[in-house]
């Protein structure tokens, strides 16, 4: 799941890829935001991403889609 994070008063955005499915990513933003609290994401490789819940611009959540690996016919 590819996840962009954009951050006010920044021009540069968070861009992140997630093993989450798109329900637990929003879930995480709306409770982050309700609670005024911090957004804790974890990409693949495991790294955690924190944002304090004022801060978010916008949180872009990719489709769900399977890579495909090899050759198109």
């Amino acid at each position: 799941m590819d996840i962009r994070i954009g951050i006010q008063n920044s021009p540069r955005e968070i861009a992140l890829e997630s093993a989450q499915s798109a329900a637990e990513i929003e879930r995480a933003v709306s409770e982050a935001l309700a609670a005024k609290t911090v957004l804790r994401l974890t990409d693949v490789k495991g790294s955690a991403y924190l944002v304090p819940a004022e801060s978010l611009a916008y949180v872009e959540i990719g489709a769900e889609e399977v890579r495909r690996v090899g050759f198109v016919a």
